[in-house]
């Protein structure tokens, strides 16, 4: 029987392995042309790929292995016809004066694929398990850490003996499992056992993209002379605009009108005035970049990413708006391409949406300038010699010392501030 080869594709220049993280479709499925197969990850993004037959699957490397670009993971068997899939008269249901029992709980909203499919392993429901990501969201170290705690409220006690040594009491006579309450309740209280509180632990490989943003942030401290300035906008303007257009805005282009896009124009504005911040340093030669292709830190369930949004000068805020939101939703729900990722002359971080006050952003090399921007807070300020309530924002700019005085850092900064305290001027170019 004719077999086709699934291998597995190149997908960067620099990228020759990967971890084949799950199967979308089962051994001894039937598959069509472009059906995704398996979910592969990589040192920079994660990707589904798709059948190039249709055929039933046979599934040759199992989840969780690492494999080198060419390997041949699966074969489809294109002999095999696909099942027939027409409509069937549903059978009669059964008389029963049993309650029928309620159907498994979804997993909610809150919820990340990989933690999904820990809890189900596990046999344990999402709402059981206290999330501690953002949002409340479960991670998959939730979810780990409440099967480990199930497994341990399953295992049997010892029983004492009488030369006072313990033994493993017959499974017969465990008492039942009581419910795990939450990832960080104990499942058997220490008191009723005597023993001491248990002390869990769990170990999981680092994905591919959780390892290469190591070793890029370990590469950005070693290889770069990173320091920091800071300065405070006043985003009463941009609060206003947002105010009095956004409903408009939205109906018009299909996309609210936030802060990302403001200060994604205020970049490319200052870096038009402070080109070299958007150059970037090629051994002893200094790479002059005549386009701006702006980079806007996503955080997923996978770690942090940077897509980025290309020729940003070309933009309007609504273009930009739309791109920022596809870009982080494909992040997110694992489907970003490495194209997406690569490239990118400036970068801008929300640490604000988490709650951050300040901090100092780390270099995305061979960039030399990102941009931090953190949480607005009322505060007093003074304006006009009068002390009033304003919504301030710190912002943050880190960038190589090598390349950059900090004459042209702190201007470049000012010039951020104060297009964002007066976003009119970004539309009239003054």
């Amino acid at each position: 029987m004719p077999l086709e080869d699934v291998t597995v594709p190149r997908t960067g220049e620099s990228i020759s392995e990967g971890t084949l993280n799950r199967w979308l479709k089962p051994d001894g499925a039937y598959v069509r042309v472009d059906e995704p197969l398996f979910e592969l990850g990589t040192d920079k993004a994660t990707q589904e790929v798709v059948a190039p037959v249709a055929g039933v699957l046979r599934v040759l490397v199992p989840e969780g292995r690492t494999v080198e670009v060419g390997t041949v993971v699966a074969r489809i068997d294109t002999d095999a016809t696909a099942p027939d899939t027409a409509p069937r008269p549903p059978a009669p249901e059964p008389k029963t004066t049993a309650p029928i029992p309620p159907r498994a709980e979804q997993p909610r909203t809150g919820l990340s694929p990989a933690a999904a499919r820990v809890l189900a392993e596990a046999g344990l429901s999402p709402a059981a398990v206290t999330g501690t990501g953002p949002g409340g969201l479960v991670t998959k170290t939730d979810a780990l850490t409440a099967a480990a705690a199930l497994k341990l409220a399953a295992a049997p006690p010892a029983a004492a003996t009488e030369n006072g040594q313990t033994a493993p009491r017959l499974a017969a006579s465990a008492p039942p499992v009581p419910p795990v309450a939450s990832a960080s309740a104990p499942a058997v209280s220490a008191s009723a056992t005597g023993a001491a509180p248990a002390r869990l632990s769990t170990r999981e490989p680092m994905s591919h993209v959780r390892r290469r943003i190591a070793a890029r942030l370990l590469e950005s401290q070693n290889t770069t002379a990173t320091l920091t300035t800071f300065n405070e906008a006043d985003m009463t303007a941009v609060q206003d605009l947002r105010a009095r257009y956004n409903d408009r805005f939205e109906k018009k282009h299909g996309v609210r009108l936030g802060f990302m896009s403001v200060f994604v124009k205020a970049a490319v504005e200052a870096l038009k005035a402070f080109p070299l911040l958007n150059a970037r340093i090629d051994g002893t030669d200094i790479v002059h970049q005549h386009f701006y292709d702006i980079g806007v830190a996503v955080s997923t369930d996978k770690g942090l990413m940077v897509p980025v949004v290309r020729d940003a000068d070309r933009l309007g805020f609504a273009d930009i708006e739309k791109k920022i939101a596809e870009l982080a939703q494909k992040a997110r729900d694992g489907r970003i391409t490495v194209g997406d990722l690569e490239g990118g002359t400036f970068t801008i971080t929300n640490g604000g949406i988490f709650g951050s006050m300040m901090s100092t952003p780390i270099l995305n090399p061979p960039q030399v300038g990102i941009l931090g921007m953190h949480s607005i807070i009322r505060r007093p300020v003074v304006v006009n010699d009068q002390v009033v309530i304003r919504p301030m924002m710190y912002l943050a700019l880190s960038y190589d010392h090598r390349l950059i005085d900090g004459r042209e850092a702190v201007q470049f900064l000012v010039r951020i501030k104060e297009c964002v305290e007066d976003p009119e001027r970004m539309l009239l170019d003054v």
